[in-house]
């Protein structure tokens, strides 16, 4: 309103800037009170206009404007002749021009309107087919920068909605697969349990045969607790649920502490274990020492278990700047090409890749655990066995 009211008072300065040098200031005076009056009364419609409620087509609201116009400039040429200078004659001139300029404008109102309208309309129809399922569609908009920055903005909302989906729907999928998975995996020592109580129930067992359903029955317990211990643990690290007691680790000391801990499983295998580390690494790494060595365990069990009897694992780390590398190696019959991507999904495991447990959730839960130190892991090219690498800041 404030910036309306600076334009009336403009138009009534410059009309009289124009009038006053020809006709002395009288006239000037005159004019400018006119022009500011009639401009006064067609901007206060323009607003008044603007501010109501109408369902009106954007053509008839364009032709409103230039009418409006139009008119401001007929009832001036008109009042003019009235008060002073300007004749009838040259009045009536005047206004049979301004009568036929009002034809064009109007029809250049709607020859404007009709681009802005059909890109409005073609936006309309964008959100409605985005509504209605699409995501493919996008909106387009060249004839104002204000529609251009429009479309921009439908079409970014567009593409992350469908992002968004994109996500959600992966999300889903893997949940399925995950729950899918967990479903086999219980469903094979239920079953087993079951028929053995049932057995050891209805008395068709002797001593010696409920000795060993028991022990089976422990191993299939154990093995249990270990699948729901572990899918505790992997659902606690995703959701970023657990307490981390981050500190300056030594590599060396942890690594020879854990490989020490797996001499026992691996030359039960017929597999020697060894590390590789320079006697001092630059710096310490940046981790929870109890977590980092979970990932070691899991990556070194994973690789005893799928390397044949007289064959290696073996350990290194490096410095990498601000990282400190870390890689476990085997001589084993290596991954899949096919399995490589998925090898660090939950529940993938035997014949379709590896795992670090036997449920297929030890790669899932050193992943989780390495992500969560903010380092990444990932499978190394290797012409023989196979090699995980992961990094973690130092």
């Amino acid at each position: 309103m404030i910036r309306s009211l600076a334009i009336v008072v403009a138009a009534g300065a410059l009309a009289a800037g124009v009038i006053a040098p020809v006709y002395g200031s009288h006239a000037g005076l005159v004019t400018a009170g006119l022009v500011a009056a009639v401009s006064a009364l067609g901007l206060a419609a323009a607003h008044w206009l603007a501010r109501r409620p109408s369902r009106a087509p954007l053509r008839r609201r364009f032709a409103v404007v230039a009418a409006t116009a139009v008119g401001v400039i007929l009832v001036t040429v008109l009042a003019t002749a009235e008060l002073m200078f300007v004749s009838n004659h040259d009045a009536l001139i005047v206004s049979a021009i301004v009568l036929s300029a009002t034809v064009v404008a109007l029809r250049a109102a709607r020859v404007a309107s009709e681009h802005v309208v059909a890109e409005v309309g073609h936006m309309r129809d964008t959100l409605g087919a985005v509504g209605a399922g699409e995501r493919e569609r996008r909106a387009a908009a060249a004839t104002a920068a204000e529609l251009s920055e429009l479309a921009e903005s439908a079409n970014a909302m567009i593409a992350q909605l469908a992002e968004e989906e994109s996500r959600r729907d992966a999300a889903d999928a893997a949940r399925r697969t995950l729950v899918a998975a967990i479903s086999h995996d219980l469903r094979t020592p239920m079953a087993a349990l079951r028929v053995m109580v049932d057995a050891i129930d209805d008395g068709l067992a002797d001593e010696e045969t409920r000795a060993r359903y028991l022990a089976t029955m422990r191993t299939h317990v154990t093995a249990l607790g270990s699948m729901i211990d572990d899918l505790f643990e992997l659902s606690r690290l995703e959701a970023g649920d657990l307490e981390w007691s981050v500190q300056q680790v030594e590599l060396s000391d942890l690594v020879a502490e854990t490989v020490a801990a797996m001499q026992v499983e691996a030359e039960a295998k017929g597999v020697a274990v060894a590390s590789e580390l320079p006697r001092l690494l630059p710096r310490p790494a940046r981790a929870d020492p109890e977590k980092l060595q979970r990932v070691l365990f899991n990556l070194i069990q994973n690789a005893i278990r799928h390397t044949p009897p007289d064959g290696s694992v073996t350990v290194r780390a490096e410095p990498a700047g601000d990282w400190v590398e870390i890689e476990v190696a085997d001589t084993g019959d290596g991954i899949e090409r096919t399995d490589r991507d998925r090898v660090f999904d939950p529940f993938v495991r035997g014949g379709e890749a590896r795992s670090g447990g036997g449920a297929g959730l030890g790669l899932a839960i050193s992943r989780a655990i390495v992500e969560a130190h903010g380092g990444r892991i990932w499978l190394a090219d290797s012409e023989i066995g196979t090699r995980v690498r992961f990094v973690i800041p130092t």
